[in-house]
């Protein structure tokens, strides 16, 4: 590893700090909707459908909905991704008229991660050939687990290279780390490999997002951007259903990591539900619009 991860590596907060922490940042956030907030998170979502039911109508439908939404919610901006499987790419691609908003897909050996490193770095190009902006991939968990943390950063410094200028964001599969410590590393290694956001989860595990986990990869975030000035982006996803709970990982973003992170091209939340529920809350009705 480099030195740079070995002097941050030590840097893990405390599970006392992050839970001193988490509880100034919950009482700072206010009692009532802020409605400017819920807007930001509105346009921090991927809007993502990850099922093996995955069809082409299905995609043509969501991505149809993403066109004309500007149109009917004039005062509202738009998600700022849809986040499909590879397969679906291109689907997205061509008929996504909808301006700001980005074409993602996971890739990689997604959800798992269990392949060979030829096929991840094969799927991450296809995806970027068929059309993605941004890629959405899994560190190799069962080597990060096996203490072989140059084969899990040499696979992302591979993939980073095989993604060019597109956006990769790089998810640790926090609920299967076993710890804060665990998590603060795996989150350090994807950074110093090139990630441009790290991400909690891939949503497919009992324990994806959690308030603690994404204040310990905002740390790491901020360690990691006052040693270099890189600013890498967070992403949010698994389970984020309630306007809520995006708020406060909102917060703990702001909190952690400043205002400036609070834009779309650094702050992400990853969910399908939660942009109806986020909507019906701006608009005042019960909306099922995506």
């Amino acid at each position: 590893m480099t030195k740079l991860y070995q002097k941050l590596i030590k840097q893990c907060p405390s599970e006392n700090e992050i839970r001193k922490e988490l509880k100034k940042i919950a009482s700072s956030i206010p009692v009532n909707s802020d409605k400017h907030l819920l807007m930001k998170v509105l346009n921090s979502i991927d809007l993502t459908t990850l099922n093996t039911t995955d069809h082409k109508s299905h995609i043509l439908h969501i991505t149809g909905k993403v066109n004309s939404f500007s149109g009917r919610f004039t005062h509202i901006p738009n998600v700022a991704a849809i986040c499909v499987y590879p397969n679906f790419v291109s689907v997205v691609k061509e008929k996504l008229t909808a301006r700001n908003v980005k074409t993602a897909s996971v890739a990689g050996g997604f959800p798992s991660s269990q392949t060979f490193r030829s096929i991840k770095l094969a799927e991450c190009k296809m995806a970027i050939e068929a059309g993605a902006d941004e890629v959405d991939i899994v560190i190799s968990v069962g080597a990060f687990l096996g203490n072989d943390f140059a084969v899990m950063a040499d696979e992302i410094r591979e993939i980073r290279e095989a993604t060019g200028d597109k956006t990769l964001k790089v998810i640790v599969e926090s609920g299967l780390l076993g710890n804060y410590e665990n998590i603060f590393k795996a989150s350090m290694i994807a950074m110093d490999a090139g990630a441009d956001f790290i991400k909690t989860s891939t949503g497919k595990t009992p324990v994806s997002a959690t308030p603690e986990t994404a204040f310990v990869m905002c740390r790491a975030i901020s360690d990691f951007y006052s040693e270099t000035g890189i600013k890498v982006g967070f992403k949010a996803a698994g389970g984020i259903v309630e306007p809520s709970d995006a708020v406060t990982y909102l917060h703990i973003v702001k909190y952690c990591l400043g205002e400036e992170w609070l834009g779309n091209n650094l702050f992400r939340i990853g969910a399908s539900r939660l942009a109806n529920n986020v909507l019906a809350e701006i608009s005042g009705t019960c909306s099922e619009y995506f």
